[in-house]
């Protein structure tokens, strides 16, 4: 945070109209380092990365993966166990870093069909390319994030010198409320059509149901949250949505 104060204070003294471009740059090239490199460098810093075994698991993978007509880069898992009961999975990385990583706590706790749902849920953020996307968003809403913050920061008028840190700091924070409020509603759009698309690869939904009321109680998480947090804090769809689009395939209601 002081390194990233007293760059964003450089920029400010260096370019005092228009330092919120180079600050975007930055801010881009951060995401993308962080995105290829974060994977193979920082990631395992915190934890143990295996393949995923040869077995079932593994078959299963690959067997959904050529069904999704996707490369999956990567299939490894993480031993999340270590400092976690919660079950997940992600997918991560760009180009050759890219990878599908299962918590252990997954394949542990859970059953085949529904680490096969999570899978496939996976696969369909590789399909839509949400990774890049991502990136590409983030080339979008940076500089708009850094205007505003300019234009707040004008507005504010710190004195030169130690007030301008606080200031600054102000700034980002009101321009990035609406901002995070706009990425966490585009998010849950994302995953909710992750959703759809695993259970298109599997045409599961018994599991789907099952899995999201079970992985409530396992990760502690409230099935059915205020709408207001939801639409302010939420990246992915309340579980009770997601039990009721679960619903809505069973029953032969499918977009």
């Amino acid at each position: 945070a002081a390194i990233g104060a007293a760059a964003a204070v450089a920029l400010i003294r260096r370019f005092p109209s228009g330092w919120w471009l180079p600050a975007s740059a930055v801010v881009v090239a951060f995401g993308a380092a962080t995105l290829y490199a974060g994977p193979i460098v920082l990631d395992p810093l915190f934890n143990k990365f295996e393949d995923l075994p040869a077995g079932r698991t593994r078959e299963d993978v690959l067997e959904l993966a050529r069904k999704a007509g996707v490369d999956v880069g990567d299939v490894l898992v993480m031993d999340a166990s270590r400092r976690t009961t919660a079950a997940n999975a992600y997918v991560t990385g760009l180009g050759h870093t890219k990878r599908v990583v299962l918590y252990d706590t997954l394949l542990e706790g859970f059953s085949r069909d529904e680490v096969r749902l999570v899978v496939a849920h996976e696969l369909g953020h590789v399909h839509h390319r949400d990774v890049p996307r991502g990136l590409l968003y983030l080339l979008l809403v940076a500089p708009a994030g850094m205007l505003a913050a300019r234009t707040i920061l004008r507005r504010l008028d710190p004195p030169p010198g130690a007030g301008t840190v606080p200031a600054l700091a102000a700034s980002v924070l009101l321009a990035a409320v609406p901002i995070t409020i706009v990425s966490n509603g585009l998010s849950r759009r994302i995953e909710a059509r992750a959703d759809t698309y695993s259970l298109q690869l599997t045409d599961a939904p018994e599991p789907f149901i099952g899995f999201e009321r079970r992985i409530a109680v396992r990760n502690v998480s409230d099935p059915d949250p205020p709408w207001i947090r939801t639409f302010l804090l939420g990246t992915h769809p309340p579980t009770i949505d997601r039990i009721g689009a679960g619903v809505a395939w069973e029953q032969g209601r499918r977009p």
